[in-house]
This record gives structure tokens, sequence and C-alpha cells, in this order.
């Protein structure tokens, strides 16, 4: 009874120690006597108990790896203290689990290290603007350095970068002296786009009052034209009536009357002019007229 225990304890251990069970995405790499033998894969697998171990159990995901602040000097002397995160995955058990003897330490090492070498050849204001220059040469020095690993390393991410108090008060009050900048130029910009919309208004309402007064003065002008028009024509035709009129019986004896009449009318106001008696020089030429008004005054009454 006792020999069935024994056999029945050693069985169960023989099947523990034999078999072994991968979940998906690890890797488990296998010794034999002390001895590399092979990497199991996912699944169901069989080993040799007590002459066959699991030395190295690795998992094949994507590992996210804080790496811890540093403060790095930059190409002008100044410290910045960087913060990153990095990325990476096992691609070969066997290479991770011999290549080093903690690849996690080698590459985190390797990343502070680099790292610095890289902000080393910046600027203070360019660690700002080309973070994704600084990841990428970080990731390619860690990937060529980690194939020896059987790690592959993905990305690499700037968590943080904080410059000295000091710096950041400079920064601050350069950022405050920009915007004060461009507030004023636009500013600036405003008052001289305002003058240049006054001064092209007056210019169009200066230009609209001279197109105004030009027409009209070219209807001022269209108008007195017109009306010298209408008053040569009535003079015309007036002209025309009374020398029709003259040709008609009697017309000459008219005229000379109305001549007459227009003689006498005229010195009549003459005599009358500052209140002084004017008499013409001539008498004669008077009587002469006034006679020729009456005779040419009865002629008409005997006609009629």
């Amino acid at each position: 009874m006792e020999f069935a225990i024994v056999l029945l304890v050693v069985a169960v251990v023989f099947i523990v120690q034999s078999v072994k069970v991968v979940p998906q995405q690890n890797a488990w790499v296998v010794e034999r006597l002390g001895k590399y033998h092979g990497t199991l894969t996912p699944g169901l697998n069989f080993l040799w108990p007590f002459v066959d171990r699991l030395a190295y159990k690795h998992s094949l995901k994507e590992i996210p790896l804080d790496v811890p602040s540093q403060v790095c000097i930059t190409k002008d002397n100044t410290q910045l203290t960087v913060d990153g995160i990095l990325y990476f995955q096992v691609t070969d058990a066997m290479r991770a689990s011999y290549g080093s003897s903690n690849f996690i330490v080698a590459i985190t090492q390797l990343a502070q290290t680099t790292l610095r070498s890289v902000i080393g050849r910046m600027e203070l204001d360019r660690t700002f603007e080309e973070r994704d220059i600084i990841n990428s040469s970080v990731v390619q020095a860690l990937d060529e350095a980690a194939l020896n690993w059987g790690v592959k390393v993905l990305r690499y991410e700037i968590k943080d970068l904080t410059p000295p108090a000091v710096i950041l008060h400079a920064m601050q009050a350069q950022i405050t002296a920009e915007r004060e900048k461009r507030a004023l130029i636009a500013a600036s910009e405003g008052r001289r786009q305002e003058q240049i919309n006054i001064a092209t208004g007056a210019r169009e309402a200066a230009i609209a009052r001279s197109e105004g007064e030009k027409q009209a003065e070219i209807n001022k002008a269209v108008g007195e034209a017109a009306a010298i028009t209408a008053v040569a024509d009535a003079t015309a035709d007036a002209i025309r009536k009374i020398a029709a009129a003259i040709q008609q019986p009697g017309g000459d004896q008219a005229v000379q009357l109305k001549v007459a009449e227009k003689a006498v009318d005229a010195y009549a106001q003459l005599a009358k002019t500052n209140n002084t008696m004017i008499v013409p020089g001539n008498m004669g030429e008077v009587s002469g007229l006034i006679g020729t008004a009456m005779a040419l005054m009865k002629s008409v009454s005997a006609k009629t």
C-alpha cells in the first residue's frame, strides 16, 4: 500500500514536471542539464523531468518602461530635466535570456545616456520644438544595441521637459514681451488700415463730388444753351414776322411811325434826367420827327 502511494506521488511529480502549458504571447526558455535546449511556444509542451528545467519566462507583448527623469545639459549650457517612457517588445527569447544579465536595466541606462547625448547637441529652444527628432534619435540608437538582447525598441516618448525656475521665468517674460509686441503691431496695423480707409473714403467722396459738380455744370451749360437757342429762335421768329408785316401795304409807314414815337419818347426821357431840362441842339430834327409821325398817323387814319 505504501509502495503504491509512493508510485502515485512520483507519477504526479513526473506529470507536473513534464507537462507545461504556455500562455499566448509568451515564450519559455528550457535548459537541459544547464544548457540551452529550446523555447516553448504557446500551448501544450512536454519536458523530461529532472533533466529539463524552465530557465526563463518572457512576455512577447509590448511593454512600457518608465525611464527615470534625469538632468541633461543643452548646447547652450542650460540644465534641463527630462522624463520619458520607452516601449519595447521581446522578439528573441533566447537572446533576451543570455544576451544580457538584465536587458531592462541595460535598455534604461542606454536610453538615458543616449538622451543626454542628443540633447547635448541642441540648444534649449530647439529641445521644445524638435521632440520628434529627439524621440527618433533615441529609438534608433537603442534599436541597434538591443538587437543583441533579443529586444525590439518600438518608440520613445518624452513626457516632460522642465528647465530651471530662472529659465522658466525668463521664458515667460520673453513670451509676454512677444505677445505685447504682436499686440502693438496689430494695433498699428489697425490704425494704418483705418487711415487708409479714411483716405480712400475721402478720395472717393471728392471724386464723386467733382463728378457731381461736373455734371451740374454740364447740365447748366446745356440749359443755358437751350435757353439761348430758344431766345434766338423766338427773336428770329419775331424778326420774320416783322419783316412779313413790313411787306404788307402800309408797312413802311407803320415802321416810320414807330420809329418817330420811339424818338419822341427818348427825347422826353432825356428831358427828365436829373430834374434838368435837356434841349436838343437841332430842334428841326425833333419837329421833323413829330411832323413825320403826325403825317403818318393821318394817312393811316384816312386809309382806315
